[in-house]
C-alpha cells in the first residue's frame, strides 16, 4: 500500500493541471508549483513511512529542477534511470533513503547540477569519472555509502567550478590521486576510508581550502615541510601513520578546529595564534610532541 502511494503522488501530478491554489510550500511532503506557468518544478518527499522503489513517473515530469527524496529508511532500489530525462535538474537529494546498486554514470548528463546529495545509503561500487564533467557542481556528497576503489583522478579537473567534496564513510582505497593538488576545496571530507601514502598535494599557501578532514585513514607522508592555506580554519588529520614535526607556520593559521592525534608526530608544539588553545585531546598519542598543552619537552 505505501508502495502504491509513493507511485501515486508521482501520478497524480502528472495528470493534474494544477492551480496556485493546490500549491503549498510549507507542505513537508510536497513542493512542486511554478505559480505562473503551473509547472511542476519541485518535488520533495521528506521523512514519512513510504516504501518500495522511486517510480519511473519521476522522469516524466520533465521540468523539475529540484528533486528530494530524503528520510524514508524503506524506499529501496538502485537510483532510478529515469531521473536521467530530468535535463533541467539543478538539485537532487536522495540521501537516508536505503539504495543500493552503483552511482550512476548518467548522471553526469544533468548538465545544470548544482548540488548532488545520494548520502546514508547502500550504495556499493566505484565512484564514476564522468561527475567530474558537471559544469556548475557546488557540492557533491556520496557519503556514508558502501563505495570501493580510487578517488577518480578526474576529481582534480573538474570542468567547472570546484565543489565541497565528501566522500567520508566508505571503503576507498589506494592513494589521493596527485591531480587534487591541482584545485583548492573549500571542503573536502575523504575521512573513515583506506586511502594511504601522501596528503600533502591538498595544501598549500595560496590555496582557498577551508576545511579538510582526513581521519581514520592510513595516510603516511611528512608533516614538516607542508605548508598550509593561509585561510584554513578546520582540519582533522587524526588516526593516521604521519611523521615529521609541526610546522611552525601553523601559529599564523586562523584555525577554528585541529585534531592530529593518533600519528606519529614528533617534536615541540609550536608557540602562538591558536594552537595553545586547543586541549591536549588535539595532539596526544603521538610519539614524542610535547609542550603546552601536552607535557613539557624535556
Amino acid at each position: 500500500m505505501k508502495t502504491l502511494f509513493l507511485s501515486l503522488v508521482i501520478s497524480t501530478l502528472l495528470s493534474l493541471s494544477l492551480s496556485k491554489e493546490l500549491c503549498n510550500s510549507q507542505d513537508k511532503k510536497l513542493s512542486v508549483i511554478d505559480s505562473t506557468s503551473s509547472r511542476i518544478i519541485s518535488l520533495t518527499i521528506f521523512a514519512g513511512n513510504l516504501s518500495g522503489q522511486i517510480p519511473a513517473a519521476v522522469g516524466d515530469l520533465p521540468y523539475l529542477q529540484t528533486l528530494v527524496f530524503r528520510k524514508l529508511t524503506d524506499v529501496t532500489g538502485p537510483i532510478q534511470p529515469a531521473i536521467a530525462k530530468l535535463v533541467h535538474l539543478n538539485f537532487l537529494r536522495l540521501d537516508r533513503l536505503n539504495l543500493t546498486g552503483t552511482v550512476p554514470g548518467f548522471l553526469s548528463k544533468l548538465q545544470k547540477l548544482t548540488f548532488l546529495d545520494l548520502s546514508f545509503n547502500g550504495l556499493s561500487g566505484s565512484i564514476p569519472s564522468s561527475l567530474a564533467l558537471l559544469p556548475n557542481l557546488d557540492a557533491l556528497h556520496l557519503d556514508r555509502n558502501r563505495l570501493t576503489g580510487s578517488i577518480p583522478e578526474s576529481f582534480g579537473t573538474f570542468k567547472g567550478s570546484v565543489p565541497g567534496l565528501y566522500l567520508s564513510h566508505n571503503q576507498l582505497t589506494g592513494e589521493i590521486p596527485a591531480s587534487l593538488g591541482n584545485i583548492g576545496f573549500k571542503v573536502i571530507d575523504l575521512s573513515r576510508n583506506k586511502l594511504v601514502g601522501d596528503a600533502s598535494m591538498l595544501f598549500g599557501l595560496n590555496k582557498t581550502t577551508q576545511n579538510v578532514y582526513l581521519s581514520r585513514n592510513i595516510l603516511k607522508f611528512n608533516l614538516s615541510n607542508v605548508v598550509f592555506p593561509s585561510g584554513l580554519e578546520n582540519l582533522d588529520i587524526s588516526h593516521n601513520k604521519i611523521f615529521g614535526s609541526i610546522p611552525p607556520q601553523m601559529t599564523q593559521i586562523p584555525l577554528q578546529s585541529l585534531n592530529m592525534s593518533y600519528n606519529r608526530l614528533c617534536g615541540q608544539i609550536p608557540v602562538g595564534g591558536k594552537l595553545q588553545s586547543f586541549d591536549y585531546s588535539t595532539y596526544f598519542h603521538n610519539r614524542c610532541l610535547c609542550g603546552v598543552p601536552l607535557e613539557n619537552c624535556k
